[in-house]
This record gives structure tokens, sequence and C-alpha cells, in this order.
């Protein structure tokens, strides 16, 4: 009888499958689900480079487009606030219209998001570069610029939320998605890099021609508008246009390289999911989520600041300090020391707390900036104050990027169901920033027409390089200070962190051995 239930069970053996036996090896079907989260190197740099192509057009229009309508295309002030102004609002709104259209989107053979980024990026091209193009009927100039700017501006919104919702579909790890997003903010700031030194060199090759005594007579303006420099201005649009030209071949390429080098991956627990939440429900625990109202109230305010020194540099270098022929340069500057100092700020918030990178990184821009405010015009002690202001932005860059993920893993904690609202985070936190810079930069560059700013004036008024001079300075030393107060209310720090990263891993390892063993009992009932 014992040999005869041995040979049974050995009988039995032959037909199950062995996964099925051997129920002690959950750990290592776990310690290989977590070996498939692993990113490669060339994975990172794949998904990094997708954020170039916000980031160079997004740097191009920041620091140019101002000057481009005032001097280039001699667009009048109060047109020039209301084009820059609805443009920034129209695109804060497309973020959390773009982020529920994504949030109903199906998931497709590409992934959720990835046919978003696809389908937008050839319309996108187009919209950017007719932005850079000067119409031949200067009276809808204005309607002309305005169209374009918001058709692009959707575009890149379609490219963009995706693609920083992608953040949380590339891996499950922590480690690895804070990695990634290291990649990719040095990626972004060699966009901004690329973009600066492309518009700006290109540009700056070309001579833009300016009215001596833009105080005199309107017959005198209209004559001066007629024979000086009506070559050279025209030599100007073209060299936006070229420059506009390449910076769309940019963006073209890496939007190749990110979609065919990253796959999206959906968290264990979600697949058993039938439907994704609603999206006006999943808003509303997004918008009720402490954490997340707390980070973007923080970065609102410190974003703001650096925005309005992005939009209003160009002519606070060529009016205010009197460094026509250097500003690009001053640019790359800017976003070089940038670029190098990101791997550092990488470093300190592992090795310190991402809590403490924002009060050292951002707070380091202050003396900076004071010592701009007080200081006549020094060309060296500029390229100083550029070199140390990189390293601000770098913070600036990393820090919300690298923050956001950590929110939204409280928030699966707190709300283990609620699939589908990566995008609504994402959307609603661009949206709060986008809609604070365009109303800053309206109200800014309507405060210099009010100041009495000169379209191709070779010199402003005291009034507007004083006006240029707090914009750049005093006003965004305010908003740094408010945006790092609110922070000291944000509660997530690294001792949270690591509690959230246990229990989010002990959610997923019981979702995988919950999905194995759902499978085994199948394959058992069926052999059976």
């Amino acid at each position: 009888m014992a040999k005869g239930e041995g040979a049974e069970s050995g009988s039995a053996a032959g037909l199950l499958p062995t996964g099925i036996l051997q129920a002690g090896e959950r750990p290592s079907q776990v310690k290989e689900l977590k070996k498939k989260q692993q990113l490669s190197i060339c994975n990172k740099l794949c998904y990094a480079v997708g954020g170039a192509p916000y980031q160079v057009t997004g740097c191009a229009l920041g620091f140019f487009l101002q000057i481009y309508l005032l001097d280039v295309a001699q667009v009048d002030p109060f047109s020039a606030s209301i084009i820059l102004f609805v443009g920034r609002a129209w695109d804060a709104f497309t973020d959390p219209l773009v982020g529920f259209c994504i949030s109903k989107s199906s998931w497709t053979r590409l992934g959720c998001l990835m046919p978003w980024i696809i389908f937008s990026t050839p319309l996108a091209v187009i919209a950017y570069f007719l932005i850079w193009f000067v119409p031949d009927f200067p009276q809808g100039q204005a309607l002309w610029y305005l169209l374009f700017y918001c058709l692009f501006e959707t575009l890149v919104t379609c490219f963009h939320v995706p693609y920083s919702a992608l953040t949380m579909f590339i891996s499950t790890e922590q480690s690895e998605r804070d990695s990634a997003t290291a990649y990719r903010m040095t990626v972004e700031v060699l966009g901004t890099v690329l973009g600066t030194a492309i518009q700006g060199q290109i540009v700056g090759q070309a001579d833009t021609p300016c009215l001596q005594d833009p105080n005199g007579s309107a017959v005198a303006l209209e004559v001066a508008n007629h024979t000086h420099g009506t070559t050279s201005l025209r030599e100007t649009q073209n060299a936006y246009l070229l420059a506009a030209g390449v910076i769309a071949s940019i963006y073209v390429i890496c939007a190749v390289i990110l979609t065919l080098g990253v796959r999206e991956q959906r968290e264990p627990y979600e697949t058993q999911q039938a439907e994704p939440m609603p999206f006006f429900r999943g808003l509303r625990l997004v918008m009720s989520h402490g954490p997340y109202i707390k980070l973007i109230a923080g970065f609102l305010f410190t974003s703001l600041a650096f925005m309005l020194v992005e939009g209003n540099f160009a002519l606070f270098c060529t009016y205010t300090l009197g460094f026509r022929n250097e500003f690009q340069n001053l640019l790359l500057a800017i976003m070089l020391s940038a670029t190098f100092t990101i791997p550092i700020w990488q470093w300190f918030l592992t090795r310190f707390g991402k809590k403490t990178a924002v009060y050292f990184g951002i707070s380091s821009a202050v003396p900076f900036l004071i010592l701009v405010a007080l200081k006549k015009s020094n060309l060296i002690v500029t390229y100083v104050v550029a070199v140390a202001a990189g390293i601000s932005v770098a913070a600036a860059f990393l820090l919300p990027w690298s923050m956001l993920p950590d929110v939204i893993d409280d928030f699966h904690l707190k709300q283990p169901r609620s699939r589908g609202t990566e995008p609504i985070f994402f959307s609603f936190y661009v949206f709060f920033t986008k809609f604070a810079s365009g109303v800053s930069l309206g109200i800014s560059t309507l405060s210099l027409d009010f100041a009495g700013y000169q379209t191709r004036g070779c010199s402003q008024p005291a009034r507007v390089k004083f006006t240029l001079k707090m914009l750049v300075t005093m006003v965004p030393i305010v908003l740094i200070l408010l945006g790092l107060l609110l922070f000291k209310l944000y509660p997530i720090d690294e001792e949270k962190r690591r509690q959230n990263k246990k229990a989010l891993q002990a959610l997923r390892e019981e979702a995988s051995s919950s999905g194995c063993s759902d499978t085994d009992s199948t394959e058992l009932a069926s052999i059976l």
C-alpha cells in the first residue's frame, strides 16, 4: 500500500507543473519580479531623452519670445503682454484637460501614454516653426502669434503630460524611478543648454537693428524704420526661422528615441482592477491629499521666481546691464552650470534628504540676486552670478519631479484602489505653475508698457531699466522666501518615505503572490 501510494504520488508529481509543487520558491519569484523592474542605463537614457523636446522649445520660448515679439516682429508691448498671458494661461488649462483625456484612454499595444506622444509630435513641430515666422500682414500679427502659440502649447502638452506620468510606469521600484528622474533632469538641463545655445548663438550672429532716438517725431521714426536696417531686420527674422528649424528637428529625433527605447509597465495590483477611477472622483481625491497641496504650493512660488527671471533676462541684460551682445553667452553660462551640478544635487538629496536639498538648493540663488540688484553693471560679476544661479536652477529642475512620485506613492497607500490618477497629479502640478507664470509674464510685460518701453530702442528710459531690475531680482527673492516657508509644512521626510517604500513593496509582493497562486490554482483544477 505504501509502495502504491508512493507510486501514485510520484505519478501525480510528474503530471503537475513544478511551479505548483515548489511553493517555497515564492521569494525567488518576488526577487525575479524586482529584477525585471530594474532599468538598464540604455532604458534610462532613452527615457531621459524624451524630456529634451519640452525643455528645448520651452527654453527658446521662455528666454526669447518676449524680445522677439517686441523687437523683431515689432508687436506693441500691450499686444505682446496679451499673447504671453493668454498663451501661458491656455497652456495651463490644457494640462488638466489632457490629463482627463489620458485617464480615459484604454491600454493599447503601445501602452496608454505612448500613443499621445507619437501622434502629437509632427503637429507640434509645425506649430512651433510657425511661431517664429513673421507674416506679411501687420494688422493680424498679434492674432497669428496668439493662434500658433496656443496651438503649439496644446500639442506640446499632449507630449509632456503623458511623458511626465510615464515616470510611474517605467518601474515600480522607487530607487529606479529616482535614478531615472536624475537622468531625465540631467538631459532636460542639457536640453535647456541646447535650446539656449542654438537659439542664442544663431540669433546672436544676426545684427538686430535698433533706433538711436526712439523719442523722435513720428515722421522721423517712420523714415528710420524704412531706411535703418531693413535688410538687417530680415536677416534677424531668418535667423529665428533657422533656429526654429534646428530645434524642431531635435524634437522629432528625441521623440523617436523615447518611443523606441521605453516600454510602459503596469503596477501588479492595478492589473487586478477592472476599471480606472472616474476622473472627477480621482480629481477630488487628489486635491484633498494634503502632501500634494503643500508640495505644489511651495513649488508654485519658487517656480514663479525662476520663470520671472527667465522671461525678463534677455531684456534685463540688453537694457539694464547694457550687455546687448552678451546675454546669449550669459544664458549659456547659467545652463552649463546647471547641467554640471544636477548629479551633485542628486547625490545631495540621497545623502541628506529631499527637503534639505530644497532649502539649500533654491535658497542659494538669493545672495546672488541681491548682489545683482545692489551692484553696478560689471560683466565679470555678472558671469559669476550666472554660474551661481545655475546651481540653484539645477535644484529647481530636479527636486519637484523627484518629490512628486513620493507624493503619489503616499496617495496610493491611502487610496490603494485609485487606479489611473497619475496623470491628474502631474497635469495639475504643471497647470498651477504654468498659469502662475502666464500671469507673471503678462503683468511683467504690461508693466514695461506702463514704464514706457520703446520698441526697437537702442536704450530704454530709466523707469524701464528699474522695472526690469525689480522683475529679475527683488520680486523673485520674495517669491523664493515665500516658497521656502511653505515647504516647512510638507510632511514627507526621509523617514516617512522609507515607511511608504516598505509598505508599497509589501503590497506589490502580495499582489504578485496572489496572482501566481490564482494562476497555479487554475492550472491544478484543469489538470485534476
